[in-house]
């Protein structure tokens, strides 16, 4: 008995107890908290279709809304009776009466006996999560919170902006930094105890009561305290749409959901009659060792958030019209910007010049100097490398290299440690080809050799920079041709993106490529983004690298091949 869980039920509760038995048949102790919202006529009946099994305990009741302190409180009141009444449970795992085991819950115990001091729970600083909206990111932390967001919003947002105006700001317990992270975790007996089990605990809790969404900040940042050894990462599969509201689970999913290779997954819909008998039958002795990999899913829900925000071209509908501002042609001849592809392969600048017979330049926008092709200093027009002059006026840089130039298409490198004063200009120009490999500006630092502590604050501040120009790459005022992998999923097949972006160029006589840019070594770049996430930052815009790259489960399939002849 290795494995207990907590079961956080509302609503459903047939499912959730369906999902308990599947539990408890492995071995595994389950503590469930039923909503006190929950009338007392359903809460007697489902206690009692579980009262049967022992292994099966109900914790004291409170009452959960959205973004309140009842979630944790629900969370802290099964994980005490769950150490109390299991003293052989290491890992505890929280889960919901919407989250349905994906794989056979032997694989879940060997998976965490092989790490019995490992914590699992995501866990990054505010200035590094992608989700935060509003504002409310720092603010969540240093304002007080006493009214639900969903039932009382006008007395929220009026007690927000009174608080900033009387300048308002909370102070934060000592020692403590503020962390955030989904709020599906499995912790270890050792980290858990000691959160319930400080003797500032009466100091957090009061603190944290008034916090906005505490359930997503109190154990995130409490186990950086006093966990050893913290994964952060959620064994959950959980999925949001771009408003930050959870997709649900249907029969249709069930491919899907068997690709991902995780352990557990919500929200299901409760009439998925498909997915319950699929994922809840007796288990077999096979075992297998996969990690869990929701990468496997990203990209198509990727899609689906870009189809439903930006939708094909020409159609439009009641959540996307044309806006003002629409410019005819910002500048005059069709030219090529680069994210990525320099820092990811050692020769690119010269194998795309040979490649396409286009001018290639380095960054035109360093900080330094514009870095001209075949380091020249000065190009046609007068127009000079100096930095100074080209900051004075980025535009009109920009827009005079390609007019001076016509007749020649021009290519240059940029990224985020690029000046980012074109980015707009860029994005509403329609004869930009812009193509990015996000997150590849992590290369260079993960081959640098500057202190750990240095490479994070500077990945933390490259990532910013990069989603702020991926978002107005994104925006409906973008004219550009854009194209985004994210680097895991370039290097998985770069021939297919190198030959469209090249074949874009070279419209006239366009041929296969034959050649490739040497890419440079990536071994133990996986290792690099895990230790940059069990630091306290989140990197995803390169998205997801395994850590252990020499799987037993994947070092048989065939890989795609890299040169196309």
């Amino acid at each position: 008995m290795t494995l207990g869980v907590i079961m956080l039920v509302h609503e459903a509760l047939h499912r959730a107890t369906e999902v308990a038995r599947h539990w408890t048949a492995s071995g595994c102790p389950v503590v469930i908290h039923v909503d006190a919202s929950v009338p007392r006529k359903t809460y007697r009946s489902f206690r009692e279709a579980l009262a049967q099994d022992p292994l099966i305990t109900f914790s004291a009741r409170h009452k959960c809304e959205w973004g309140m302190w009842g979630l944790v409180a629900a969370a802290q009141s099964a994980s005490e009776l769950m150490l109390e009444r299991f003293p052989d449970v290491r890992h505890v795992y929280l889960s919901s009466g919407s989250c349905l085991p994906l794989r056979p819950v032997a694989e879940l115990k060997d998976y965490l006996d092989a790490r019995p001091r490992t914590d699992f729970i995501e866990s990054a600083t505010t200035a590094d999560v992608p989700w935060t909206v509003g504002g409310l990111d720092a603010e969540r932390f240093t304002l007080r919170f006493p009214f639900s967001w969903k039932k009382h919003r006008f007395l929220f947002d009026r007690y927000v902006k009174f608080q900033r105006r009387i300048g308002m700001k909370r102070r934060i317990p000592n020692g403590l930094v503020p962390h955030m992270g989904s709020q599906w975790w499995c912790l270890t007996r050792q980290t858990l105890s000691a959160i319930l089990q400080d003797p500032e605990r009466p100091a957090y809790d009061a603190y944290f009561q008034k916090v906005w969404i505490p359930d997503e900040s109190y154990f995130q940042s409490l186990a950086r305290l006093y966990s050893t050894d913290i994964e952060s990462r959620s064994l959950t599969l959980s999925k949001f749409d771009y408003q930050g509201k959870p997709h649900i689970f249907y029969d249709d999913h069930l491919q899907l959901l068997r690709r991902s290779d995780c352990f557990v997954a919500r929200k299901i819909w409760p009439g998925a009659d498909r997915l319950y008998s699929a994922f809840l039958k007796p288990e077999t002795a096979e075992r297998r060792t996969a990690e869990p990999n929701p990468t496997k899913i990203d990209r198509l829900f990727a899609k689906a958030v870009e189809r439903r925000t930006i939708g094909r071209p020409g159609l439009y509908m009641q959540s996307r019209f044309l806006h003002h501002s629409w410019e005819n042609g910002v500048t005059s001849a069709p030219y090529s910007v680069f994210q990525g592809f320099a820092e990811l392969f050692e020769d690119f600048e010269p194998w795309l010049a040979r490649a396409t017979g286009c001018q290639v330049h380095g960054h035109l926008f360093a900080p330094k100097r514009a870095e001209f092709a075949s380091g020249q200093h000065i190009l046609n027009g007068a127009l000079t490398d100096n930095a100074a002059l080209r900051d004075n006026n980025p535009r009109a840089f920009l827009t005079n290299l390609i007019w001076n130039t016509r007749g020649e298409r021009q290519c240059f490198q940029y990224g985020p440690g690029d000046k980012q004063g074109n980015n707009w200009l860029m994005a509403k120009d329609s004869n930009a080809q812009i193509s990015v490999i996000s997150g590849a500006w992590a290369v260079p630092l993960f081959k640098s050799n500057l202190n750990f502590a240095d490479i994070r604050k500077e990945a933390a501040k490259l990532q910013k920079i990069e989603s702020e120009f991926l978002d107005v790459l994104r925006s409906p005022w973008a004219k550009a041709r854009v194209r985004i992998w994210t680097m895991a999923e370039f290097i998985e097949a770069p021939m297919e993106p190198l030959q469209s972006v090249v074949d874009e160029i070279r419209i006239r006589s366009p041929h296969r490529l034959t050649e490739a840019p040497r890419m440079t070594d990536l071994t133990g770049f996986g290792k690099f983004l895990q230790n940059l996430k069990n630091q306290g930052m989140h990197p995803y815009l390169m998205g997801d690298f395994s850590v252990t790259p020499d799987d037993p489960d994947s070092s048989n399939l065939p890989r795609r091949p890299y040169l196309v002849q």
